[in-house]
């Protein structure tokens, strides 16, 4: 077992966990929990927000759904749904999931089981470079499209092209906005406030479009 701590988060690592036994943990630990785990063929990692990763985390979410608003995009939010195939044993539960070219497909979905229903359109991680097993591949195996990571005040956004994630400089979700200035708003909330800084980015991307 490895245990590690960042600012914002706290992580344990499991070594020679079996498929079995993750589903176990996961049906006994249940949905009402705040940690969020990602599991690859025998490497079982738990992490556990906090309030720095989640602060992030919310205003990013909040963000989207101004875009969402903005640009006439229903939006279906999955949170930090566990994303696994039986098939692939690569499962992981994001910091937030967003269904959005997909929504009508799972628009009233109690569960997401993507043997046939497809991955979420975006998915967000916060701080993922602390990350021990590489969420990247675990997302590019389930077919994730677009991939946002936040990570010391930059926005990185990462396109799926055969099979492997190519940093862009735009969202392919977002109308091409310049959405690598995301940060400079988020930064803002901690002088401003929340409500400000969200109503300054519905004028920037108004202004955009």
């Amino acid at each position: 077992m490895v245990t590690t701590r960042a600012s914002s988060e706290q992580r344990v690592v499991l070594r020679n966990i079996s498929w079995q036994t993750f589903e176990t943990m996961l049906a006994e630990m249940g949905n009402d929990r705040a940690s969020r785990m990602a599991y690859d063929r025998g490497t079982l990692e738990i992490m556990a927000p906090l309030l720095p990763h989640e602060y992030w985390n919310r205003l990013i979410e909040r963000l989207i759904f101004v875009l969402g608003e903005e640009l006439n995009l229903e939006i279906f939010p999955t949170g930090s749904t566990t994303l696994k195939r039986k098939d692939l044993r690569r499962p992981a539960e994001p910091d937030s999931s967003y269904y959005i070219r997909n929504e009508a497909r799972v628009r009233n979905k109690i569960a997401i089981d993507l043997s046939n229903d497809p991955p979420p359109d975006l998915v967000v991680e916060v701080d993922l470079t602390s990350s021990s097993l590489d969420r990247f591949q675990i997302y590019a195996s389930l077919g994730v499209p677009e991939l946002w990571r936040y990570d010391e005040g930059v926005l990185h956004i990462y396109q799926l092209q055969q099979g492997e994630y190519v940093e862009c400089r735009n969202s392919p979700t977002f109308a091409q906005l310049p959405l690598i200035e995301i940060p400079r708003f988020l930064e803002e909330s901690q002088r401003i406030g929340v409500m400000e800084m969200t109503r300054n980015f519905r004028h920037w991307v108004r202004e955009q479009i």
